[in-house]
């Protein structure tokens, strides 16, 4: 990369354990942001429980993790603790930070077309710059890709 890709404006959302995410001031290396659909759909659950399963390697390589969809914070805490989660996840309800990062798309359900979040996955650096984005993720081996990208920032 010959330059380096400006600072993401700052913002703050809702999460999980009573506590706001502020993208400034955040201690880890690394950031990353997985936006889902909905909780406790299949893929969802399988690609949340991929993230926990790598937690303590993500850690290892400095980064923190945090699962972002439009359900409410109830349904959050509900969907963590069900599956053990040991990171928070977001509540974007307004779709604020799904417009910011532009994942919401068109999509077909059961022959109808509906708006919904594309599953995507963003690192962002301790400088608060995108380094890594990967749109209409497909859930197998995905967060695997993830921690590998993000332990060879070293």
């Amino acid at each position: 990369m010959a330059t380096s890709p400006a600072p993401l404006a700052d913002f703050s959302a809702a999460m999980t354990s009573g506590q706001t995410f502020q993208l400034s001031g955040r201690p880890a290396k690394a950031t990353v942001l997985f936006f889902y659909p909905k909780d406790n759909t299949p893929g969802c659950t399988t690609e949340n429980m991929a993230f926990r399963d790598l937690h303590e390697q993500f850690q290892a390589a400095g980064a923190e993790i945090y699962g972002i969809s439009r359900d409410s914070l109830r349904s959050h805490e509900n969907f963590k603790s069900k599956l053990g989660l040991p990171f928070e996840l977001i509540s974007d309800p307004d779709e604020a930070m799904c417009l910011a990062f532009g994942v919401m798309k068109m999509k077909k359900m059961y022959g109808k077309d509906v708006r919904g979040i594309e599953r995507s996955t963003f690192v962002i650096d301790a400088q608060g710059r995108l380094v890594k984005e990967w749109r209409g993720v497909k859930v197998p081996g995905h967060v695997d890709e993830v921690l590998e990208f993000v332990a060879s920032q070293g």
